[in-house]
């Protein structure tokens, strides 16, 4: 049975994808600091710890076996105008995203060139495509997942690995600001409405499991939040 690792799992969109991947038949390990439910394996991980994500990758594949595909979905949101952001808080953002993400991404990728095979998916955010007022450490961080993703599927291709990104617009998770479900903000959307979790899990799942030659690509569900 193929397993998939999802880093930020317990909730939001890791928790979505979680759920249609092991409708699909996959095993789940989540890495999250919280528990994640209806998974395979549930470890306690602060993903800015190389150490600890290198530690809890080998429990998984110990434990159910060989990783075939990866989703970096941990992160955090929050509004901050870029000259009342404090070093701490900048740094905590990208520090969650970008280190976050490339912990993940290297532990397993060097398991996954070992079997030239697997997939990995990262999320990245419709803001790192266009930028937002007051959310720079943000969208700075996105950006930088984005350009990553790019650069280690230039990389991975040659051994069989595929790497793609997932920029979703705002969906309805707990990460969600009051604003972006004002009646306003939902009219000025093309869909008149925001992204639902499983449309992103859906877009995930595409990339990951479907045998397909997107490599390095960022797809963006974002109910026309950007066209």
């Amino acid at each position: 049975m193929a397993v998939a690792v999802i880093t930020g799992g317990a909730s939001g969109l890791g928790a979505a994808t979680g759920a249609r991947l092991r409708a699909a038949g996959l095993e789940i390990a989540s890495l999250d600091l919280h528990e994640a439910t209806d998974v395979d394996l549930s470890l306690s991980v602060d993903v800015r710890e190389a150490d600890a994500v290198d530690a809890a990758v080998d429990r998984v594949e110990r434990e159910l076996g060989p990783i075939d595909h990866l989703l970096t979905a941990a992160g955090v949101y929050e509004l901050s105008p870029i000259g009342g952001t404090p070093a701490d808080v900048w740094r905590r953002m990208l520090a969650i995203h970008v280190d976050g993400t490339a912990n993940a991404c290297r532990s397993v990728y060097r398991r996954m060139i070992e079997r030239r095979a697997g997939s990995i998916v990262t999320i990245g955010s419709e803001l790192g495509l266009c930028g937002d007022a007051e959310a720079a450490h943000y969208a700075a961080a996105k950006g930088a997942i984005h350009g990553f993703t790019k650069s280690l599927a230039m990389e991975a291709v040659r051994h069989g690995i595929r790497v793609n990104c997932v920029a979703p617009g705002p969906a309805d998770t707990p990460l969600l600001k009051p604003e972006m479900r004002a009646p306003e903000y939902i009219d000025s959307l093309v869909l008149k409405r925001i992204v639902k979790p499983d449309e992103v899990a859906a877009t995930v799942a595409f990339l990951m499991l479907d045998e397909h030659n997107f490599v390095g690509q960022v797809l963006s569900p974002n109910a026309g939040a950007v066209v």
